[in-house]
């Protein structure tokens, strides 16, 4: 489903504020897929989801997405194919429409516009039914202004207008760091139904440790722009934070010294 080869990005090349962002990523990954990613402060996660999205060019590498090069491709033309869920929940949703026009306009998404009614019936049945799944009880608020919503609430509605038009490829950057943990726990758990159900192939940067273990088939770890540690299935499964720490320590020659990720 995804192809990533060697991708290298440098930011502020030739300056003294030059960053090396990525040396030499690869990736490969299947279809239905859940990959988590863990790393500290610089190690790259976001970058890797800003060059996949095509945020930024990349300098060196191939990107592929379910059969085609993407490499070159502008972001907008990517969107057609990914759908992605920010750490802020301001930014997936526009807080002046109502919850129903939001996901009217998921639901529009890649498709020709007309002179017709804005929201059908069967719209407005299809869009009460995938709320009933957040379990928030926004089924019952659909006219309500998203302005008005919690910041979980908007979070947990940009995920469902994230998926509304599957996907071939769901990004997830650290889309619950804002939120309480109460919050944000019912919001991986969404998550997780969402992608289950749906037969979703997706990539999770986290901050938690807990929640890269708990959450998806696959683990990836990332330090100074590289994949140090990759592991998937019943390996996966008996992973605990202590091994992480361990395998941290082993691939990078050195100490895990984030302590966001470890209060985590």
């Amino acid at each position: 489903m995804l192809l990533l080869q060697n991708i290298h990005k440098t930011f502020n090349l030739g300056t003294v504020n030059e960053k090396k962002a990525l040396n030499g990523v690869e990736l490969h990954l299947n279809a239905k897929d859940f990959v988590t990613v863990i790393g500290g402060n610089g190690a790259g996660k976001s970058t890797m989801l800003n060059m996949i999205a095509g945020v930024y060019p990349i300098d060196e590498g191939r990107i592929v997405l379910n059969g085609r090069d993407m490499t070159k491709q502008p972001e907008y033309v990517r969107a057609k194919y990914l759908s992605r869920v920010f750490q802020d929940p301001m930014m997936g949703t526009a807080s002046n429409m109502q919850i129903d026009e939001n996901l009217a306009l998921a639901h529009r998404r890649g498709k020709k516009r007309g002179l017709s009614w804005g929201i059908t019936k069967e719209e407005h049945d299809l869009f009460r039914e995938k709320l009933k799944i957040l379990g928030l009880g926004l089924e019952d608020r659909m006219t309500s202004k998203v302005g008005l919503l919690s910041g979980g609430q908007r979070q947990a509605l940009t995920l469902l207008m994230a998926t509304l038009i599957k996907p071939e490829l769901l990004l997830l950057d650290e889309h619950t760091a804002a939120l309480d943990p109460k919050t944000a726990a019912n919001v991986l758990s969404v998550t997780e139904t969402i992608i289950r159900e749906e037969q979703l192939t997706a990539i999770m940067v986290t901050h938690n440790m807990k929640d890269a273990i708990r959450f998806g088939n696959r683990l990836i770890m990332m330090h100074e722009g590289q994949i140090i540690y990759d592991v998937a299935g019943e390996e996966k499964k008996r992973l605990d934070v202590n091994d992480l720490l361990d395998k941290f320590e082993q691939a990078s020659h050195g100490e895990f010294a984030n302590d966001r990720m470890m209060l985590g």
